[in-house]
């Protein structure tokens, strides 16, 4: 297998870590496919934070898959773990079901799969299909109910002693103390980091964040399979009620035998060589697997690399007890949403990647997971935000097709808008977002409006029709339907307001005449932006180009509040060139008193 070395790598993470993984891969296993991992587990909504556990591994195997060398990206989906809460927002009869594994509790009500994890796995895998995710999922059910796991689950309960006695090195530490700060506390990263900085500023609830981290993961939280009668790094799932509020409370190494009570009454002694229903515990199956799946490169969250956490136990574990080694394991910041604190599952309803795909194109989406290196946090944008985020993007694609993209710029926008297996869809003629969204408001989705508008803002080039602006306008279009707060909708007005007409002073007359006599010859996106900024210099008896002044900004805010207030009612709105367009030019000129 050829080790290709990328040039320039320094700032491109991507690449830097494809270098580091093919190089060790290598080293490890020559010859063969490099593996990369990640892992979900279904226990609620998997949401925009989950995403980041699985663009980080993608983006790398797909560099490497890009450089000729075979990749494959493994994604356990943790479908074996026990149901441990259940979300706000969800029947909370369900409940009864904690303790159970996930493939065997019934789906929410209401819901068109038959169990609690294909639920919640299905969405995730059409958002990752979407966004040209390439991987092979694996259900923990599957292998452990099938027997895969025997042979290493046998191993780990005759080396029961020498796994209690690693974990006892680390039991008695803090699992987050001050020092860790750095890796849990937004704080501290934005001081070092400016887009960390940029984020915490977009986002004060990235602070609670950081002091939610501090409480772990479920998984990494788990008990590690200490009990009264020593210790045992296997849970069974009870026979009797499928729960795991069992007590393993003796095991016999020659004949395999485990004893187990359960906390409904049942207990019994199984054959560890033929019972399938039970699984290693969490700090003992995650490096397990590496050994298993012979992983190269798996990220995880902060979480999961403090002292005593899963990810360092495992670090140990997997060399001394199985065999393997340690992955390549960089750690990767919280994903936060506007406005809101770090995600969890079990605390009710949350983003999920299918939610941000209504709103945003899938190489959008990719783009913010791919420039941002892992340790970097960053927000996803569902408000108004999100209008400046595709100005961004817009921009990139702008260089990209000048030939002045910078070479970080060049290597996330590729790697947004293609796999090394296809092309992601994209909008044939990008408008901005925020002209659609105004568009799709003033029209209230009004196809025949929404085209007669479109068709006038670039004479130069008209557009025929919307797919020439899909799917980026059916984004917009649902944004505005289900995250544009009511009271900020646009409405024009149907009739002039002839009171506040009268009102208006010789100034505002005049500054409304220099508007309504250039609509004609200014009727297109770009025209109307340079009429509507030229007409407060050109009443002062300036040029149109003239540099603005403090005075001149202050003017132009209130021609534009007097221009607002004739044709909605408000002192704001969308941007004026838009508003005029969606008006028409008859409209316009009559409640402008034209």
């Amino acid at each position: 297998m050829p080790v290709v070395a990328q040039q320039n790598n320094d700032a491109d993470w991507v690449a830097r870590f494809a270098d580091e993984v093919v190089a060790e891969s290598e080293r490890r296993a020559p010859g063969k496919p490099v593996v990369v991992a990640s892992g979900l587990s279904p226990s609620g909504p998997i949401h925009l934070g989950n995403l980041r556990e699985i663009m980080v591994p993608h983006l790398v195997a797909d560099e490497i898959r890009r450089r000729g060398i075979e990749c494959d990206h493994v994604l356990s989906w943790d479908d074996f773990d026990r149901l441990r809460r259940v979300p706000s927002d969800i029947d909370q009869s369900w409940t009864a079901h904690i303790g159970r594994p996930l493939t065997a509790v019934p789906a929410p009500p209401g819901s068109a799969y038959p169990t609690w994890a294909e639920h919640f796995m299905a969405p995730m895998a059409e958002a990752l299909e979407r966004l040209g995710v390439e991987y092979r999922g694996i259900s923990q059910t599957q292998m452990y109910t099938s027997g895969a796991y025997v042979d290493q689950v046998l191993l780990a309960m005759r080396e029961r002693d020498r796994i209690d006695a690693v974990l006892a090195e680390y039991r008695t530490k803090p699992k987050s103390p001050a020092a860790s700060a750095a890796a849990g506390d937004a704080g501290d990263r934005a001081a070092q980091d400016p887009a960390a900085r940029e984020a915490s500023a977009q986002d004060p609830a990235t602070l609670e964040a950081a002091r939610l981290a501090a409480e772990g993961s479920g998984a990494a939280a788990e008990d590690d399979g200490s009990t009264s009668a020593g210790y045992f790094p296997y849970k069974p799932y009870c026979t009797a009620c499928d729960t795991d509020m069992t007590t393993v409370t003796g095991y016999d190494d020659q004949t395999t035998e485990m004893s187990y009570t359960c906390a409904c009454g049942h207990s019994e002694t199984v054959r560890l060589t033929e019972f399938r229903r039970g699984k290693l515990v969490w700090k003992v199956d995650w490096p397990m697997r590496w050994a298993y799946e012979g992983v190269i490169f798996e990220p995880s969250g902060v979480d999961h690399q403090s002292p005593g956490s899963s990810f360092v136990v495992g670090g140990r574990l997997v060399s001394e007890i199985f065999g393997g080694k340690q992955p390549i394991g960089p750690m990767y910041a919280f994903v936060g949403i506007s406005g809101m604190a770090k995600m969890s599952s079990s605390r009710g309803r949350v983003p999920i990647p299918a939610d941000a795909l209504q709103i945003m194109e899938e190489p959008l989406l990719r783009w913010l997971y791919a420039r941002r290196r892992p340790q970097q946090s960053f927000t996803v944008a569902f408000d108004t935000e999100l209008h400046r985020l595709y100005d961004e993007w817009d921009a990139v694609e702008r260089k990209m097709a000048a030939g002045t993209a910078s070479d970080l710029d060049a290597s996330s926008y590729d790697r947004a808008i293609r796999t090394a297996e296809r092309e992601l869809p994209r909008t044939p003629r990008p408008l901005p977002y925020r002209t659609l969204a105004s568009i799709a408001d003033i029209t209230t989705g009004n196809a025949d409006q929404m085209l007669r508008i479109l068709s006038d803002t670039d004479s130069a080039h008209t557009i025929g029709s919307l797919d020439e602006v899909r799917p980026r306008l059916d984004r917009a279009q649902t944004w505005v339907a289900t995250q544009l707060d009511p009271q900020e909708r646009t409405r024009l007005r149907d009739e002039p307001d002839r009171a506040a007409l009268d009102a208006l002073s010789d100034a505002e007359h005049g500054a409304l005449k220099l508007l309504v006599d250039g609509l004609d010859a200014h009727w297109s996106l770009e025209g109307l932006s340079q009429l509507v900024y030229a007409v407060p210099k050109l009443q002062a008896g300036l040029p149109a180009d003239a540099k603005p002044t403090p005075e001149l900004k202050a003017a132009q805010r209130a021609f534009f509040a007097l221009v607002y207030r004739l044709m909605i009612g408000k002192k704001t709105g969308p941007r004026l060139p838009t508003l005029l367009l969606a008006a028409g030019q008859d409209r316009a000129r009559t409640l402008l008193g034209g």
